[in-house]
């Protein structure tokens, strides 16, 4: 059956509107390979054939489990529970529980993940989750801004590029401005803020792996009348001083380490927690326990402050959904390891990351970047371009030496090493190294 949106009638009167005589008028500025691409397509294929044909494909695929990228996407064992549970039904085809009387399952799930990235973080609330780190990033930000009513961003230079481009899109749709902070030595340099700074951004660990100490800017901030949106990987936190020990507003990141596995790089989710006097501007969902008529405890949709749920004018987001499934994987990753687990394997990440920065920098044209200490990622010079030594690698079955942009130097990559590299796949990647740059 054809589905057809729009009547003849109605693109007619669109295009009247518009002051546009033919419907291919609205697409001019469009390549022409794209309006009328040349499609080859193979014969049909019956179901035996097509799955024979995938899996086929499907066996091409390189192994990660034991991949050495850096970029804040990395392998950690996921224990068997959390597939196991999130396989289930209930999880696995949920929808927003809109319905308390049918969904006391799931709220209470997503209300048990909220109060784990609460005490991680270190601050009084998180919602039920957001699409990724960088939207997350985006979303504090623009918090940040409607609290403040300020419309200027300073974000350091150790955060993720990626996350700055995306924060960056963000901030023009809204006309605030984007100031950026080199860093220098590798660490983010002390600044002062004016009174236009709505909102300033670091990340702890940074982007070339190294553990800041943020309290100047933090102050700094404060001092302004700014608010402090802080970056961080959520395993790092089982380590070190929380953002809200440090006296960050706003903390954020990508929970891909938290159980999640690494997907081709996503889906994942991304996690906001925020202190009590930012709580109705929090973005997308958020669950809370109640009381019913009998006494009875019961969990129900408190606050979703989106166009969808409030008049367009006080709506704080329009992000229409959070990533529900991949944030309660990582609530039963984290139920099932505990502090102390949840303790365990950082270091034993921190231990490992170590060992072959240790290993790498030794060998002739290597240089060590990150300033010691760091987490589980480091930044190398090399003596070649990192694109060109991540191919050869590659093609050893070596996944390592990630690019970094060129704006923080020449020939630099991140590595990275998590509990589940062992001393062997160490040596691998050393050997991998001293073939490719033979």
């Amino acid at each position: 059956m054809d589905f057809t949106p729009h009547t003849p009638e109605e693109v007619q009167a669109m295009l009247a509107e518009l002051g546009l005589s033919d419907l291919r008028q609205l697409f001019a500025d469009l390549p022409q390979e794209i309006l009328e691409p040349q499609l080859r397509l193979p014969e049909p294929l019956g179901e035996q054939e097509a799955l024979s044909l995938l899996r086929s494909l499907a066996a091409k695929n390189a192994s990660a489990e034991k991949s050495f990228l850096g970029g804040a996407v990395r392998p950690h064992f996921i224990p068997s529970v959390v597939p196991a549970l999130m396989s289930r039904g209930e999880f696995l085809t949920a929808y927003t529980p809109y319905q308390p009387e049918v969904s006391q399952g799931v709220l209470q799930a997503i209300f048990e993940y909220q109060t784990m990235i609460a005490e991680l973080t270190g601050l009084d609330v998180s919602n039920a989750s957001l699409y990724d780190g960088a939207s997350a990033l985006a979303e504090g930000v623009l918090l940040a801004l409607r609290q403040t009513r300020r419309m200027a961003v300073v974000v350091s230079q150790g955060v993720h590029p990626e996350y700055r481009q995306v924060l960056a899109t963000y901030l023009h749709a809204v006309g605030a401005e984007l100031r950026t902070i080199e860093l220098a030595g590798g660490l983010t340099a002390p600044a002062e803020f004016d009174e236009t700074v709505g909102a300033v951004v670091l990340q702890n660990p940074n982007f070339l792996g190294a553990i800041e100490n943020p309290s100047s800017w933090i102050a700094a901030a404060h001092a302004s009348g700014a608010l402090v949106v802080y970056v961080t990987d959520p395993l790092s936190l089982a380590l070190l001083k929380p953002p809200g020990a440090w006296g960050a507003d706003v903390a954020v990141g990508d929970g891909q380490p938290l159980g999640n596995p690494m997907n081709f790089g996503g889906p994942q989710f991304g996690y906001i927690a925020v202190r009590d006097k930012l709580l109705r501007q929090l973005p997308g969902r958020l669950v809370s326990e109640t009381r019913d008529v009998d006494g009875r405890r019961g969990y129900v949709l408190a606050l979703a402050a989106r166009e969808q749920h409030i008049r367009r004018a006080k709506a704080k987001s329009n992000i229409t959904t959070n990533s529900q499934l991949s944030a309660l994987m990582a609530a039963v990753y984290l139920a099932a390891l505990g502090p102390q687990g949840l303790a365990d394997v950082a270091a034993a990440a921190v231990a490992k990351a170590h060992a072959l920065a240790a290993q790498l920098a030794s060998l002739p044209g290597l240089e060590l970047v990150t300033p010691r200490p760091f987490f589980n990622e480091f930044t190398l010079r090399l003596p070649a371009p990192a694109a060109v030594v991540r191919a050869q690698l590659a093609k050893r079955g070596l996944q390592a030496a990630t690019p970094v942009p060129e704006e923080y130097g020449d020939n630099l990559a991140l590595f990275s090493a998590t509990e589940r590299h062992s001393d062997d796949d160490l040596r691998s990647l050393l050997d991998g190294i001293k073939e490719v740059l033979a």
